[in-house]
């Protein structure tokens, strides 16, 4: 794509109706010495300026852990498990606090939404925080999303508020996610090695060049460019167009809802997935693998089948009927999630057999398929 090619799509995008805008640790706080109030201030006029044109904005906030080790008087991000929640319990007040004052003065209501990794990976818990997101809009607040850092469990968690931003886009069908760092963009080095660095004014998203010059994060973030990208091409799958920008720059979204050159544009081809397999693509843990011969992966590749016991070869782990699996190819490398219509015990039994076959190996039939097509989508 060529730089006139670039900024037409990002006047597209800039115009567009429905934004997420990531705000990290980073930005939202004084390097972690409690919230940058006067930042999150700047951001809520910039938001409200910006919805005033008919936009609907959902705001993910890092820095609920950060603030309330400032309140305990933590000089550094804590490591037990037990201490990060405390911490973020005590940040989290703060942080809800200082984003509704900041956008109640400007006659904007925030929205505290506060998730975890199974309410996102539970069918019925997306539907409804779905649905709850889409009313707040509706009803012109603006949601305010975090990690549920209090509950989460580091078998649950979802890791770092990147990767929840790209999920929340995809769960409310976001035309833009906007990610706020402390970089000018995805930058050709990393800046604070090597002075010479260019930002990368956009790429596809699929470009594998790209994770060779991602950075790590800094001590009170847990995401670097590395999770942004994850970010981006999760949101890719509801089309989704990712712009990784300074937070720091004044009036930086008014900038990029005009279209301007600025930060890194992460844009890609794909067509918008129906809901459900946006959920299945966008949900981070399963609970097994289901290994299929070549003949079945080009079936469900090229054609769009169903996955029929036939084209299974092997099954590890434990999984119940209903719960989330990969397929992988004989390579080990997974190409496909789905819902599996029976546990990873029956499946092992009916492997390499013919549907018709599977009530005589079983003593009942569920299903024909393993899988069936609707409940599977391809990575």
């Amino acid at each position: 794509m060529n730089h006139t090619q670039a900024l037409r799509l990002r006047k597209s995008f800039g115009s567009s109706r429905r934004w997420v805008v990531k705000i990290g640790s980073a930005l939202a706080t004084n390097d972690g010495l409690g919230l940058n109030d006067g930042a999150i201030d700047a951001w809520a006029e910039q938001i409200v300026a910006l919805g005033g044109n008919a936009r609907d904005i959902v705001v993910v906030t890092s820095g609920s852990v950060a603030d309330g080790a400032a309140r305990l008087g933590w000089r550094e991000r804590p490591h037990a498990l037990n201490q990060l929640q405390a911490a973020a319990a005590l940040g989290q007040t703060g942080l809800a606090r200082a984003w509704d004052r900041a956008f109640e003065k400007r006659g904007k209501r925030a929205a505290q939404v506060l998730l975890t990794h199974e309410d996102l990976s539970d069918r019925t818990r997306y539907l409804n925080a779905r649905s709850t997101l889409w009313t707040l809009l509706e009803l012109g607040a603006v949601p305010v999303v975090n990690e549920n850092d209090t509950v989460a469990t580091a078998e649950i968690s979802l890791g770092d508020n990147d990767t929840l931003a790209g999920l929340v886009s995809n769960l409310i069908d976001a035309d833009l996610l906007v990610i706020l760092t402390d970089q000018e963009g995805l930058m050709s080095a990393d800046p604070r090695k090597d002075t010479n660095a260019l930002r990368i004014a956009h790429a596809h998203v699929d470009d594998h060049q790209l994770s060779a010059i991602a950075g790590e994060g800094g001590a009170w973030g847990r995401g670097g460019m590395l999770t942004k990208l994850s970010a981006a091409k999760l949101a890719s799958r509801s089309a989704t167009a990712t712009i990784i920008a300074s937070g720091k720059d004044a009036n930086v979204l008014g900038a990029l809802a005009a279209g301007e050159d600025v930060g890194t544009l992460l844009y890609s081809d794909e067509e918008k997935l129906a809901s459900r397999k946006q959920w299945l693509a966008g949900t981070i843990r399963v609970c097994g693998a289901i290994e299929v011969d070549a003949g079945a992966r080009r079936a469900l590749t090229e054609r769009g089948t169903s996955l029929l016991p036939v084209g299974v070869t092997n099954v590890e782990g434990q999984f119940a009927r209903g719960e989330l699996v990969s397929l992988i190819g004989a390579e080990g490398q997974e190409f496909a999630r789905g819902l599996a219509s029976y546990s990873s015990e029956e499946c092992a039994k009916i492997a390499g057999a013919t549907s018709s076959e599977i009530e005589s190996i079983l003593g009942y039939e569920q299903e024909p398929e393993v899988i069936h097509r609707d409940n599977l989508v391809l990575l």
